[in-house]
């Protein structure tokens, strides 16, 4: 399984513990149950095959982070969605956001870049007008944490 396909499989797992409610653990171990997982593989390419353990390990931080950090994540979301409330946002959306803003935010081996790019990715293969809304929130964001370069002294001469 790629990354990416890992990242489409958290996607996911994300998006169905917004609607069962379920521990995130049990949502992962659930969807990951071999019988089941096999079952799904007819649905869509991503199913082909299992995680390895690494990506496991993966999905359950975050599945479990998204989960334990979502407040702090939509605070995120709402304050570059300028004029927008996030409960107005997609789930899918939504949930896409804030994998994105996970992984920038607890991964450092994933740039910011690449986190926006697969972000923009799903939301197009998901969500499909909504790409370029996604993509300017987190563009805004991640230019926002950037370091403003620090301007010259001027210096008058003599």
């Amino acid at each position: 399984m790629t990354r990416g396909n890992a990242r489409e499989l958290a996607m996911q797992l994300i998006y169905s513990h917004t609607f069962l409610g379920e521990d995130p653990q049990q949502v992962v171990n659930g969807r990951l149950e071999e019988e089941y997982y096999g079952c799904l593989a007819e649905e869509n390419e991503i199913y082909a095959e299992l995680p390895s353990r690494r990506q496991v390990k993966y999905l359950e931080q975050v599945v479990a982070g998204v989960h334990e950090e979502k407040d702090a994540l939509n605070e995120i979301i709402s304050k570059f969605s300028i004029g927008w409330d996030v409960t107005r946002i997609s789930r899918l959306s939504r949930t896409i956001m804030q994998l994105a803003l996970y992984e920038i935010l607890h991964f450092e081996d994933v740039p910011e870049n690449v986190a926006v790019s697969e972000a923009v990715r799903l939301t197009k293969k998901y969500d499909t007008d909504c790409a370029s809304f996604v993509n300017g929130i987190l563009g805004s964001y991640v230019r926002s944490r950037q370091p403003q370069e620090a301007e010259a002294p001027v210096t008058e001469e003599v």
